[in-house]
């Protein structure tokens, strides 16, 4: 499986709503698409990192960048053509794992198309319908918060996360229990507290909650363990787990009791992987979050999550709950309960839209072994 060409495409789509969280409200995405071809074959990648540097210290030109100075060039020079060599090979280089994860999906897609195989059958996937949750930004006001929730459980959702962030947080947690007191419903953070707060936090418990996501900061095991001691409510980590190492040490420390599982903030499938086996062999649940992906990325995530562990509805939506128009088809749809069905062609199996990818581009670059770029 000799690899011809690499391709990058930095791509701009508006969203339907603007999405804010504690960073900040934000009404498009740019990210990089990242093809691998080889004998007639393309197999397709999205790297997530953002224009800013806000949920990590990557964006989309540090991206370009590493990927183009050493990712794509250490593809040609070793030679590598199996997603399990690069990811090997590119351990060499700390960090930047968005980047790497998007050059080791379209290998893997590439991989899975070359045996006339759906990603899941490689992975090991048990699953054939994944279980979908929505992700609802901080809104202008409580009202607009609970008609979306309530427009968004008509669809069929099976679980609601709302961002939280101080001064809305438990007054906005009480409005959607009086509303939907028996819905499954989950908060995400972002890291916007401090262990300061840790009674504030507390008084989150009496609302029921499926999980409190990523309270504090990034790479704070330690308060999260003790946070985790004094509430019930389980939490969850997401920006602090960047692999399999750090979710064994969030586990053995108490700081968690679920775990986000990022494919771009790990570094990609491989380490996905690892993170799933040692959370299911301590029977800690998992679940596949979401980085407003394209129809490439999502797909991607949903093979992820045919994986016997993640057992929580998932940050899986349809394409329609982003964008206008995505960039594959068919699109990713919602099914009457509340689930997304796994696409069964080769690959991610669903066909990215080239020509509306290539007129999209902002950016564009084509990398081969014999011109270098």
């Amino acid at each position: 499986m000799t690899i011809d060409r690499v391709e990058l495409f930095l791509l701009k789509l508006p969203y339907v709503h603007p999405f804010e969280t504690s960073f900040g409200r934000e009404s498009d995405r740019t990210f990089i698409i990242v093809t691998v071809n080889s004998s007639g074959l393309r197999g397709y990648g999205e790297v997530v990192a953002a224009q800013r540097p806000l949920f990590s210290y990557e964006t989309t030109m540090t991206a370009w960048h590493v990927l183009e100075d050493f990712f794509i060039p250490l593809l040609f020079q070793e030679h590598l053509e199996e997603p399990e060599d690069f990811a090997a090979a590119a351990r060499r280089y700390r960090g930047h794992p968005m980047a790497r994860a998007g050059l080791e999906l379209a290998l893997w897609d590439l991989k899975a198309k070359k045996k006339g195989f759906p990603l899941y059958c490689l992975y090991g996937g048990t699953q054939r319908e994944i279980p979908a949750g929505v992700s609802i930004g901080i809104q202008d006001s409580p009202e607009t918060l609970l008609d979306r929730i309530a427009s968004y459980l008509e669809e069929g959702y099976q679980r609601i996360k709302i961002k939280i962030k101080p001064g809305w947080d438990h007054d906005i947690c009480r409005r959607v229990r009086l509303r939907f007191p028996d819905i499954l419903f989950q908060v995400d953070a972002n890291g916007a507290y401090s262990p300061q707060d840790g009674d504030h936090l507390k008084s989150l418990d009496e609302f029921s909650l499926l999980l409190l996501e990523q309270p504090f900061p990034p790479y704070d095991l330690w308060d999260h363990a003790g946070l985790q001691k004094r509430i019930k409510t389980p939490l969850c980590l997401d920006e602090s787990i960047i692999s399999a190492e750090t979710a064994r040490q969030a586990l053995e420390m108490g700081s968690c009791r679920i775990i986000n599982i990022k494919v771009g903030r790990v570094g990609g499938i491989v380490e996905a992987r690892r993170i799933h086996d040692c959370c299911r062999e301590r029977s800690i649940p998992v679940w596949c979050g979401g980085m407003l992906e394209s129809g490439i990325g999502r797909a991607h995530n949903i093979h992820l999550a045919s994986l016997p562990n993640f057992s929580l509805p998932n940050d899986l939506s349809a394409s329609r709950r982003y964008y206008v128009e995505d960039i594959v088809e068919p699109e990713i749809m919602l099914t009457g309960r509340g689930t997304i069905r796994i696409p069964e062609g080769a690959g991610i199996g669903i066909t990215p839209r080239d020509r509306r990818i290539a007129e999209l581009a902002l950016r564009y670059a084509v990398f081969t072994a014999k011109s270098g770029s």
